[in-house]
């Protein structure tokens, strides 16, 4: 990082923190767990953590990579990590089954869920499916999106086959395993797949008959949203983000910093095509979106009634 961009950075992040309402202590420590290895998706992350951010803020920040993907809401269920990277969808039926989670922020805004079919297969449109198969990898939940997009679509979960191809969705399509997987994220296999030679398309679930939701969000346990370095490390992210995307490249230069596995080309497109969809204010709440999706999944059958949606989501003061 050059001299110019550290300076700002540290600048931007020692003006956070003078001006913030509400900071932690110096140098407190604060667990995160993230969802899965380090990737673009953690993006804001890494930069709070490379820039500073967190440091301003009076924060001593550790990142790290869960052994198992589903460990971390359940960590911060059990009170042995302050904060978990997880998904807005699997909130909702992670507190339906008790689990004391509480949102606290957005990572990325928008959904990466994708459904994915070869560019020059005979899938020219979801109505195409029918008597098709389709991979998934994890079962409910892609299940209930598939089935409102098929519905959409004037079929149903009964026209399909679906094949668990267990988290290998794109070599199970190259393959001709299946002719389409749901629960690709648009900003990865997309890019394997083309840049393999073998290109897909994607229908967008958010354009087909699913409303709209948060890929990847901030949980926290219910007991420990009067915890200042909870507000500190949201107020930290959002200078993060900010820098983020105004400094792209500089920015891609800090995240691969003592990292070369992830310079490559893969890890380059899914920085560039993830950047517009990090949450620009990731404290911020939208309380229609939460409540919408809820209803959703009530009525596919995943949960069994609406909670008051401070139960579960907050946007912290």
């Amino acid at each position: 990082m050059t001299s110019r961009y550290r300076n700002l950075a540290i600048g931007a992040a020692a003006l956070a923190l003078v001006t913030a309402p509400l900071q932690a202590t110096a140098a407190e420590k604060l667990t995160v767990i993230l969802d899965w290895f380090i990737n673009p998706d953690h993006g804001p992350l890494l930069i709070a953590q490379e820039g500073g951010f967190f440091e301003a803020h009076g924060l001593e920040v550790a990142l790290i990579a869960p052994a198992d993907p589903n460990d971390p809401p359940k960590l911060v269920a059990a009170g042995k990590a302050d904060l978990a990277v997880s998904y807005q969808p699997q909130l909702h039926l992670q507190v339906a089954a008790g689990l004391p989670l509480v949102r606290v922020g957005t990572l990325v805004g928008t959904p990466l869920n994708s459904l994915v079919v070869l560019a020059d297969g005979p899938i020219k449109s979801i109505a195409d499916l029918k008597g098709r198969k389709v991979g998934f990898s994890v079962g409910g939940f892609e299940d209930a999106l598939l089935g409102a997009m098929l519905e959409k679509n004037g079929l149903s979960l009964d026209d399909v086959e679906l094949v668990n191809v267990n988290f290998s969705l794109s070599p199970a399509l190259i393959s001709g395993q299946v002719d389409a997987v749901i629960g690709a994220f648009r900003n990865f296999e997309l890019n394997q797949m083309d840049i393999i030679g073998r290109p897909g398309r994607a229908f967008f679930l958010e354009e087909e008959g699913v409303p709209p939701y948060d890929e990847l969000v901030i949980v926290a346990n219910k007991a420990t949203l009067d915890d200042p370095r909870l507000a500190a490390f949201m107020a930290a992210l959002e200078d993060a983000t900010l820098f983020l995307v105004n400094h792209p490249e500089e920015s891609w230069a800090m995240f691969i910093k003592d990292r070369p596995d992830l310079d490559d080309e893969l890890n380059r497109r899914a920085w560039r095509d993830t950047l517009p969809r990090f949450a620009l204010r990731p404290a911020a709440l939208q309380q229609g979106r939460y409540e919408n999706f809820a209803r959703f999944l009530v009525e596919r059958g995943l949960i069994n009634s609406v909670p008051p949606l401070g139960d579960y989501a907050v946007e912290l003061k």
